[in-house]
């Protein structure tokens, strides 16, 4: 997969891709990932890539012509139906459809190139979204100072998800939400700390016996912080 992302704080991005899963699948080439300064496809003496809204209101709206440049630089063009096959551009806003771990797998699997647009201010002009986006994605109900944030959220979880990007095969089969449910509590060595000590049944070697706790614990925990995934669960919490 390789991922491009258009923003105005390229700086953002420093390192943070430098690390841990993400590291090893840009190492291993599994993914690709640019960040380029949408400054510099503006075409003014000033690289202005915003400006005030029609209408009157607060604040700032990033302006259409250096993204539409953009986009057509990456993509080759601006006509959305003409993109490679494979290829989307994804717009991080608070109106977005939001993003969901069934949402992530698809994208992991279906697409080959996407082009990321980092917004800030009050917003993107309308048009791009009228012409370029292919999908509008939200994080949660909660408002961001810009996309950036909300881009290293969807770059992890999505890279995460790509063949061999993990070191074993079933590690994003076992994940939260992944089979619709919270994921299980886990434990590690010693087997007893400060007096607390780690189920028994987690230690008599039992898959059986293991795989049924843990769907048990899922469901418990699920239906304490989560009651609203529990609807499409297969199965009830005791």
């Amino acid at each position: 997969m390789k991922i491009d992302l258009l923003t105005i704080f390229p700086e953002f991005f420093g390192q943070v891709f430098d690390f841990g899963i993400i590291r090893r699948a840009k190492l291993a080439g599994i993914v690709e990932i640019n960040v380029y300064d949408l400054r510099e496809f503006a075409t003014d003496k000033h690289k202005m890539t915003d400006d005030r809204p029609f209408g009157g209101g607060d604040g700032m709206v990033m302006k259409p012509e250096p993204i539409f440049a953009a986009v057509e630089s990456l993509l080759g063009t601006c006509d959305r139906d003409a993109y490679p096959k494979g290829a989307k551009v994804v717009l991080l806003s608070p109106q977005g459809h939001p993003l969901k771990q069934s949402r992530v797998r698809d994208l992991a699997e279906t697409v080959d190139r996407m082009v990321i647009l980092c917004g800030r201010y009050e917003g993107i002009d309308e048009r791009v979204n009228e012409a370029l986006v292919t999908d509008e994605i939200s994080i949660g109900d909660y408002v961001l100072s810009g996309g950036e944030p909300a881009a290293v959220v969807l770059v992890d979880a999505m890279v995460r998800l790509l063949p061999e990007a993990l070191g074993s095969e079933t590690s994003a089969e076992n994940d939260s939400f992944s089979n619709g449910l919270l994921d299980c509590p886990h434990y590690t060595r010693p087997a007893e700390f400060r007096g607390m000590k780690v189920p028994e049944v987690l230690l008599n070697g039992n898959h059986a016996e293991i795989e049924s706790w843990r769907r048990q614990k899922a469901l418990e925990k699920t239906k304490k912080f989560r009651k609203d995934l529990l609807e499409g669960a297969n199965g009830e919490c005791g």
